[in-house]
């Protein structure tokens, strides 16, 4: 099954990166434009999609710490604790990928939260 998903993973990358090359068939300057927009696109939509998963596996965390105090035979304390680190790495991973960006790329990098119309932490 894994290895389906990452046939059709591979196979939908190579469809979409045809797609932006075949449908800008200028110069390489503005398939490049065409890339890197897009790339800034996937960036965004992944920022946006672990904040809101953060936030639900907060809420699951919550509702599983109060199963946990009506029966703490049946839930065990690891599974709310676990919940709550999952959101608290989900919450922080723009911020994450952000540092990250500015690492790899320089401070002048676009990062997925700056990007989406939030303010960067130096405020430019």
């Amino acid at each position: 099954m894994i290895s389906l998903l990452k046939k059709m993973g591979v196979t939908g990358a190579l469809i979409c990166l045809s797609t932006l090359v075949l449908a800008d068939s200028g110069n390489i300057s503005s398939i490049a434009t065409t890339i890197t927009g897009e790339a800034t696109s996937v960036a965004q939509l992944l920022s946006i999609t672990a904040y809101v998963a953060g936030v639900g596996f907060a809420l699951a965390g919550i509702l599983q710490f109060k199963a946990h105090k009506e029966n703490p035979q049946t839930v065990p304390l690891s599974k709310p604790v676990v919940m709550i680190v999952v959101a608290a790495c989900l919450l922080f991973l723009p911020t994450i990928l952000t540092v990250a960006g500015a690492s790899i790329f320089g401070s002048s990098a676009t990062s997925a939260a700056t990007a989406g119309g939030g303010t960067s932490l130096t405020g430019q």
